[in-house]
């Protein structure tokens, strides 16, 4: 699968994702189409785990990735990893704190 189409579905995936839900969408602060144009690529099932561009992580930064975890379905899981979305928080200075459920993905760092 292409990078570019990864992002697609990636981003198709988390708006349909809060679209069923609008109050959840309205919770999550933080850039969430930035979120999917910078760092769809480090975060897809396929090619190891590496490290996140400079870009990703300004994102990361941003945005409350608690509550984006805790609106992952099971759509979202079959097109990204879980344990790289975590990867990446903690590469970027923002890790998810241990126990953090996100999809059925749990934290065990920290």
């Amino acid at each position: 699968m292409t990078i570019s189409m990864t992002r697609f579905m990636f981003f198709a995936l988390v708006v349909c994702s809060f679209a069923g839900n609008k109050m959840a969408s309205a919770q999550c602060a933080g850039d969430m189409q930035g979120l999917m144009e910078h760092c769809a690529r480090y975060v897809q099932k396929s090619g190891p785990m590496i490290q996140p561009s400079t870009g990703c992580c300004d994102v990361v930064k941003s945005v409350d990735l608690p509550c984006v975890c805790s609106h992952i379905t099971t759509a979202v899981e079959g097109v990204i990893s879980m344990e790289k979305a975590a990867f990446i928080s903690q590469a970027c200075g923002k890790p998810l704190a241990r126990g953090t459920h996100c999809g059925s993905y749990v934290v065990q760092g920290n």
